[in-house]
């Protein structure tokens, strides 16, 4: 008897597996680079002699993979996966080359470039290849495995850099990347398969200049304000007035080109709508205490900063173990729904329980209420791009992932950064006003304060700066919490599809120019196209991929 349509027979889950882990490799990659190189940053600025551009060496990164990931998803729905991820690959690797051998700011800065570049695709077309080959509803035991992958990192990443930067050299942060890659590069190229191009692509190269102009001006204003430059300044208006500008054109470039980078029938989709502005507000809480709880743990706790990197495990720890749990829940039973409506509700008692911490609370009560975050976390960031691809089918599978993606960078950016003005503000005020003037003058009025001048500085001066700290950082958690509960809110309001427990038959492109998605499912669907064959371990989803899910 054949297999039942969309199950796998034994041998082709050997396959899958090694597909999985090539790209869990890739994932990776671009996780660890978030990451690792936090604790070699004041290392790698202090031995190049750039200390003024330090922002550069973070902003560069997350400007061009923002920028990079609705192209890729596009492009990997237009002409097939695996290729493309071959690219991402060797252009982060080429990154990495160029970074370990920068001899200047400039050089490692257009290391960041290229490796954000190749980035922005490690993570979107991994999501949308696992969307390939996995039915929706095995698919959350994968997407739980991503959330891990990324807890683990935020881990392992400053730990290894830390590691790194003391014994062989900041550089090896670099060369790390190199055998990680190679293993990610080799999965990529054995075990996916492409799809054959039989009509050239329209790219919609207007609708990517706008995004990218858009994109740049927003996080550059994001980046800038509060820092370089007053939230006042004529430059950061004129970024905030470029941002409004470019989108406007790019929504109009939407409307009429024939391929658009970013549909806009994706917005006309509840559940897009939800779940990604539900993701978007849930990123301004997570990278706001995972950017500016470490510098807070080491002031405050006299903890080094290998300690506050350790400080965190309950978090990402929590947030890996609640990503797996919940993963494996949707696979089990089908239900998903309550996982990011818990989840975000758990985030948001999580943010009150840190706002209420004072400068004398115990180190462990932090730890508790820092794992508390993590579990609200797990349980909504995957659930979440799950949701998303749920919603649509797989011939727009990578567009609506990456655009559900994009949103969630921005806000990431954004809630860091505004996150980090505030808390600089508070904090510079709180100790002018606080400190004597011989101890404000050691510090440059706070500018030049650290962990080892603190520890050096008689104890009642300590415990001001230790309780300014407190009042300058605990307190924007509380500024979060709205977020948390609107995006509760949003959660409640999404529709629990039935997850597909089939992948899609392929349809000819004749049914889909005729509005007839399930043509070519039955007798004229060639060989590859049998659903009892199942699922063709391919990088594509393919232009022609859409129509009826089996439930």
């Amino acid at each position: 008897m054949p297999a039942a349509a969309g199950q796998a027979p034994a041998g082709r889950k050997p396959r899958l597996a090694l597909v999985f882990v090539a790209l869990v490799l890739a994932m990776l990659l671009s996780a660890l680079n978030q990451t690792i190189l936090a604790t070699a940053l004041p290392t790698i600025v202090g031995e190049l002699n750039g200390a003024s551009l330090m922002l550069w060496v973070v902003t560069a990164f997350i400007l061009a993979s923002t920028i990079m990931m609705p192209i890729y998803g596009k492009l990997g729905d237009l002409i097939g996966r695996k290729y493309l991820l071959v690219a991402a690959i060797l252009v982060f690797l080429a990154g990495s080359v160029v970074g370990a051998l920068a001899p200047d700011m400039a050089w490692l800065i257009a290391a960041r470039v290229l490796q954000g570049i190749g980035g922005g695709g490690l993570m979107i077309l991994s999501q949308a290849i696992i969307a390939d080959v996995v039915p929706a509803r095995d698919r959350g035991k994968y997407m739980g495995a991503i959330g891990g992958v990324f807890a683990f990192s935020s881990v392992v990443g400053p730990l290894v850099g830390g590691w790194l930067t003391e014994g062989p050299g900041w550089r090896w942060t670099f060369w790390f990347n190199l055998p990680v890659g190679v293993l990610a590069l080799l999965g990529a190229l054995l075990f996916l398969k492409p799809r054959a191009i039989t009509a050239r692509p329209k790219l919609d190269v207007w609708g990517m200049g706008l995004l990218a102009a858009a994109t740049t001006c927003l996080v550059l204003a994001a980046s800038w304000a509060g820092s370089s430059y007053p939230w006042h300044h004529p430059v950061i208006l004129s970024l905030f007035g470029g941002t409004v500008a470019a989108a406007a054109a790019f929504v109009l470039v939407q409307r009429r080109t024939a391929e658009p980078i970013m549909p806009l029938g994706l917005f006309r989709d509840r559940n897009f709508n939800l779940a990604t502005v539900a993701g978007l507000l849930t990123a301004v809480a997570m990278f706001g205490a995972l950017g500016y709880m470490p510098t807070y743990l080491q002031m405050a706790s006299g903890a080094t900063a290998t300690g506050a990197g350790l400080l965190m495990i309950p978090m990402m720890g929590a947030m890996l173990l609640a990503s797996l749990t919940a993963g494996m829940l949707v696979s089990r039973t089908g239900r998903y729904k309550w996982m990011p409506v818990a989840g975000s509700a758990v985030t948001a008692g999580a943010l009150v329980l840190l706002g209420l911490v004072h400068a004398d609370t115990a180190l462990w009560q932090i730890c508790l209420v820092l794992g508390l975050l993590g579990v609200g976390m797990g349980l909504n960031m995957q659930i979440l791009v799950l949701v998303v691809q749920n919603s649509f089918p797989l011939r727009q599978v990578g567009t609506a992932t990456a655009a559900h993606n994009f949103f969630r960078q921005i806000g990431a950016t954004l809630g860091s950064a505004v996150v980090g003005s505030l808390f600089a503000h508070r904090l510079t005020d709180l100790l002018v006003q606080r400190l004597p003037a011989s101890a404000a003058s050691s510090t440059g009025g706070g500018n030049s304060l650290t962990p080892d001048l603190l520890h050096t500085m008689p104890a009642p001066v300590q415990a001001v700066i230790v309780q300014s700290y407190n009042e300058a950082m605990m307190p924007l958690f509380l500024l979060m919490i709205p977020l948390a509960v609107l995006a509760t809110v949003l959660c409640l309001f999404i529709a629990e599809k039935p997850l597909a427990t089939t992948l899609e038959p392929e349809v000819m492109p004749e049914a889909l120019s005729e509005g007839n998605p399930l043509a070519g499912a039955g007798a004229d669907a060639g060989p590859g196209d049998d659903p009892a064959a199942g699922p063709d371990l391919r990088g594509s989803a393919g232009v022609g991929q859409a129509g009826a899910r089996s439930r």
